[in-house]
């Protein structure tokens, strides 16, 4: 009997069953509607990095950041497959008009203009630039989404608007009228062979590219505190199942200069956990002047140099098995299509349900 024990045990073992979780701004946002579309068709270069980097890390569930968004979804289809062709097989996605590019008639940047690409609800040329979405080998409960991108930024509980000589910046019209997402912020219930988990997305403003003000900075911060809002409650109930947030926050916890506080209270809050992916590319040549550890940087820009802006963030109740950043070494297998793909690299990481 006591032989027999660990084949008895070994079904109870099979069904801890790993999910990798993982988020990737592609940048393959484009400069008008339909161009995205022809360039997947077209197979371009760029198009056949991401997808190298897709299928070298094979997520379970991949939240896109980077992609332009179209009625009709053909874009995210047509990226599904191309990865499809390469073997890797998402049967479910999720996407939905982003605020990037949505038209107002107002001012929202304040520069005495309007209908330019500032004065949408969140920057872009045309409606659904530089859009979000979710692939997913799992079925994605459409029914049971949330999508908070209509949330006005004053309806944000303590939101901090910016305000310029004491008075509300760019006009008291303009922050009537102003929502919180500059894309989005989505709540994705998917249901795995582990049970349903909620993916948490969305990919914030760059704190940058403002005036005194600091429009972009203080509205970065408050769509990053937007998850721990949500988590208290203050806008409906908060996920009842485990959670990841998974997105581009354009903010490092050290480095940026916006204002690190934002993540770095959300890294710290209790109900989440950083596993602080790392890799061995970004390990290898660090920021001059750079404060946070090289190794877990997921973005090189030209002038900013290397940041930890892109994350995957696990509720505090998963298991942590792994976790790292798509940044292969020189030399290694797999550097150069990182470096094609995306100044952003691909942050991934694995959890079982304890």
């Amino acid at each position: 009997m006591i032989r027999a024990l660990p084949f008895l045990l070994l079904p109870c073992l099979a069904q801890a069953e790993t999910l990798r979780i993982a988020t990737f701004n592609t940048e393959l946002s484009r400069d008008g509607p339909g161009l995205l579309l022809r360039d997947i068709q077209r197979n371009q270069q760029q198009v056949q990095d991401v997808v190298a980097v897709i299928t070298a890390t094979a997520p379970d569930v991949l939240a896109l950041q980077g992609t332009d968004w179209d009625l009709d979804g053909q874009a995210l289809k047509a990226l599904a497959e191309r990865l499809d062709q390469a073997g890797l097989s998402y049967p479910h996605s999720f996407h939905s008009q982003p605020n990037g590019g949505m038209e107002t008639d107002l001012d929202l940047d304040g520069d005495g203009r309007r209908f330019g690409p500032g004065d949408a609800q969140g920057w872009g040329e045309f409606s659904g630039q530089n859009g979000i979405a979710i692939l997913s080998r799992f079925p994605i409960a459409q029914n049971d989404v949330q999508d908070f991108s209509t949330l006005l930024w004053r309806d944000l509980p303590d939101a901090d608007l910016p305000s310029k000589d004491s008075q509300p910046f760019p006009s008291p019209i303009a922050q009537e009228h102003q929502r919180l997402s500059s894309t989005a912020h989505w709540v994705v219930p998917i249901d795995t062979p582990e049970g349903r988990v909620t993916v948490m997305t969305f990919h914030a403003t760059p704190p940058v590219f403002d005036g005194p003000e600091d429009r972009n900075g203080l509205r970065n911060r408050d769509e990053i505190r937007f998850w721990q809002v949500y988590l208290d409650g203050q806008l409906g109930p908060a996920p009842a199942d485990r959670f990841v947030i998974a997105g581009d926050a354009n903010l490092d916890p050290y480095d940026s200069a916006g204002l690190i506080t934002g993540i770095q209270n959300l890294l710290g809050d209790p109900r989440v956990q950083d596993p602080a992916p790392a890799s061995a590319g970004a390990a290898q040549a660090g920021t001059q002047g750079h404060q946070g550890p090289d190794s877990l940087d997921t973005v090189e820009w030209e002038g900013a140099g290397r940041l930890r802006v892109d994350y995957v963030l696990p509720s505090a109740d998963w298991q942590v098995t792994g976790s790292g950043v798509y940044w292969p070494a020189p030399g290694e297998d797999g550097h150069a299509a990182a470096l094609g793909a995306s100044r952003h690299r691909l942050v991934w990481v694995d959890l079982t349900a304890p």
